[in-house]
């Protein structure tokens, strides 16, 4: 299954409405997470851009996803790239110990 890269943009300030969506935003990111359809998630530390790894079929397989997310209709700047190489330390095999 194709793996995508998505980029975007997160509000300059956050609304209290924005922030009352994080927790379940944070509910569903974990729930994709552990379900593989996202492989990575992460916020800059000045919390003005985000990044996601999601499998999918096809690319409007992504935005489905994108969509479900609480905090979606606050995201600009969408990017969606199909990656040709995804490598990661976590996609590795865990390294086995002898003892």
């Amino acid at each position: 299954m194709p793996t995508y890269l998505v980029s975007l943009r997160l509000p300059d300030s956050f609304s209290e409405d924005f922030i009352t969506l994080i927790p379940q935003h944070r509910i569903l990111v974990n729930q994709l997470l552990s379900e593989h359809v996202v492989e990575t998630y992460a916020i800059s530390a000045d919390r003005s851009r985000g990044w996601l790894t999601i499998n999918s079929d096809d690319e409007p397989g992504v935005e489905i996803v994108l969509r479900k997310l609480p905090l979606y209709e606050y995201f600009s700047g969408i990017e969606i790239d199909e990656l040709f190489i995804f490598d990661s330390v976590a996609t590795r095999f865990p390294h086995i110990s002898l003892n």
